[in-house]
């Protein structure tokens, strides 16, 4: 059995359960969080805290990603988006682009999309070179494993969703105008590459999965469930990486 064939994709939760949950998870999470950046406590900074977000066209890392920052101080965490490179970071290392947005001690940076694009999308479209994308599995554990050396806690996931909800939510978008524009022809080429994706998605777990960067592979048929699970896991990051530098993840305000 793969690990993405390993999912249950059935994981659900009511509207009210998903509501309650999602709270309780958010409130923790911002109690972690004016921990990490020395606000709250002894004040004294946490370890940076980069939360990483790939997955399927549609499987709802946008969602997850406001359900995850929706009651932090926007002062507290920093968003970025990447597409595809530049002219001018072509010229570069792939690492290269990503260097700026990375937290510093007491800081958060969430990425929606990753340097993971180079063994993902990059090998799919043909856009590295075999011997590129080969290589970045190796550039990539280096990265992340300098990164956690150093102190920083990655939270990695995979939002993962079937063919058939990925479809179902394509023909949401493609009937309502104020969402259609998210669904582009480039989402439809790569549904039709489903089956070279999900080697891609295999290999990358599995050769990139590693003591200071662990996958998180989150079922996402059920949006209130994918999102409840992404915050209660960076929660979990944040208390093992606080318990772990001898910093009460509980400790009170003042």
């Amino acid at each position: 059995m793969s690990r993405l064939d390993d999912v249950d994709l059935s994981a659900r939760l009511s509207k009210k359960e998903g509501k309650d949950q999602l709270a309780a998870a958010q409130q923790r999470l911002v109690h972690l969080r004016l921990l990490l950046g020395g606000q709250i406590g002894a004040g004294e900074l946490g370890p940076p805290l980069c939360v990483l977000f790939e997955g399927w066209d549609a499987s709802g890392k946008g969602g997850a990603i406001k359900r995850l920052v929706d009651e932090l101080d926007p002062r507290h965490v920093r968003v970025a988006q990447f597409a595809a490179p530049s002219y001018d970071e072509k010229r570069h290392h792939f690492l290269w682009r990503f260097w700026p947005v990375l937290p510093g001690w007491g800081g958060m940076a969430v990425l929606d999309r990753t340097w993971y694009g180079r063994v993902l999308v990059e090998r799919v479209e043909g856009f590295a070179t075999e011997e590129q994308w080969q290589r970045a599995y190796g550039e990539i554990v280096d990265l992340e494993t300098t990164l956690a050396a150093e102190g920083t806690v990655l939270a990695k996931f995979w939002m993962h969703v079937s063919p058939e909800e990925q479809l179902r939510r394509f023909e949401s978008r493609r009937g309502d105008p104020y969402r259609a524009w998210k669904l582009t022809d480039e989402d439809w080429r790569n549904r039709e590459k489903r089956e070279a994706y999900e080697v891609a998605v295999e290999e990358m777990l599995q050769r990139t999965d590693h003591p200071g960067g662990r996958w998180t592979v989150v079922p996402a048929d059920d949006k209130r469930y994918a999102r409840v699970a992404v915050v209660r896991t960076v929660c979990e990051a944040i208390e093992s990486a606080l318990a772990a530098r001898g910093i009460d993840p509980d400790a009170l305000p003042g």
